[in-house]
């Protein structure tokens, strides 16, 4: 069965193109060489998002190619609910597909901050097309509100397809906040019940997760499901590389915890976390002598 979207976000996507401006481009589509390995919804996702980054310079001017170009990911996102819910799900990919331009002005935020967070970003394009943090939260985003409509299935489908291009696992479950930057990005997992502020920065092998789990009461070899496990992170937070935050724990607002840390316990708003003796360094020298000396001596 083919699905046909009736709403209005063509139209208002084709609006929100037109409202563009420096630093995100604002010419006509630029040419680009193709990109391989996507899931068809993927490509059909960036193109109108980013019509202009993705080659798809027919959606610019026309309103109708963009309702097509909806009809056709609501095709494929019934495809891949149905056999989940055995449902008609046409309700359901209506709400989420009108939400897009919603969730193209968010997205314009994130790029934002990872253009501002990166000293070695050169332009907005730059991060639509390249950085994998980015290509991450743009699954993410629309998977946590097929998550919300109550699909959580075909949802993981999506963010697991995005971890296997990207390496970063974010939970379709997990709400995230504006400006959200992910620098690197390689091994990042985000469990299904954190909650991430605003402005937050973080950096590869962090880990939002649980500190330990609970026992189904009917079944002892059943984990529990559906309480909540994960970390809540504040507003202007950075998390340093490897760093583990664990656990049903608060992090307040203003705060930076610094590379591979591990925090179980709640941090209060305008707290620094930092490894505060690092271990010593020995070094061997390869001719068979021996140099004990710290890099700092």
């Amino acid at each position: 069965m083919e699905y046909e979207y009736a709403g209005d976000a063509h139209e208002r996507l084709l609006e929100a193109y037109e409202e563009d401006a420096d630093p995100f481009p604002t010419g006509p589509a630029m040419d680009f060489p193709e990109s391989g390995h996507r899931r068809a919804e993927m490509e059909l996702l960036r193109q109108l998002l980013f019509p202009r980054c993705w080659n798809a310079g027919e959606l610019l001017a026309d309103a109708s190619a963009i309702r097509d170009a909806l009809s056709e990911l609501g095709t494929i996102y019934c495809r891949g609910i149905r056999p989940y819910s055995g449902t008609d799900p046409s309700d359901t990919v209506d709400h989420v597909l009108d939400l897009l331009p919603d969730l193209r002005e968010t997205l314009l935020k994130d790029v934002e901050a990872a253009y501002k967070g990166d000293p070695a970003a050169r332009s907005y394009v730059e991060v639509v097309r390249s950085y994998p943090g980015f290509q991450a939260i743009v699954i993410q985003r629309v998977a946590h509100e097929l998550y919300l409509a109550g699909e959580p299935e075909y949802a993981r489908e999506l963010t697991e397809y995005a971890k296997s291009v990207t390496g970063i696992d974010i939970h379709p479950g997990a709400e995230i906040g504006e400006y959200f930057f992910i620098d690197h990005g390689t091994s990042v997992v985000i469990g299904e019940t954190t909650t991430v502020g605003d402005w937050v920065r973080l950096y590869q092998d962090v880990t939002l997760g649980a500190l330990h789990f609970e026992e189904a009461e009917d079944d002892e070899r059943r984990l529990k499901k559906g309480y909540k496990r994960h970390p809540d992170i504040g507003n202007n937070v950075v998390i340093g590389a490897g760093t583990k935050v664990l656990g049903a724990i608060t992090i307040g607002n203003h705060v930076s915890i610094g590379a591979n840390s591990w925090v179980t316990e709640d941090v209060p708003d305008h707290t620094s976390v930092f490894i505060s003796e690092h271990p010593k360094q020995k070094r061997k020298r390869n001719d068979g002598g021996r140099d004990d000396r710290t890099p700092d001596e």
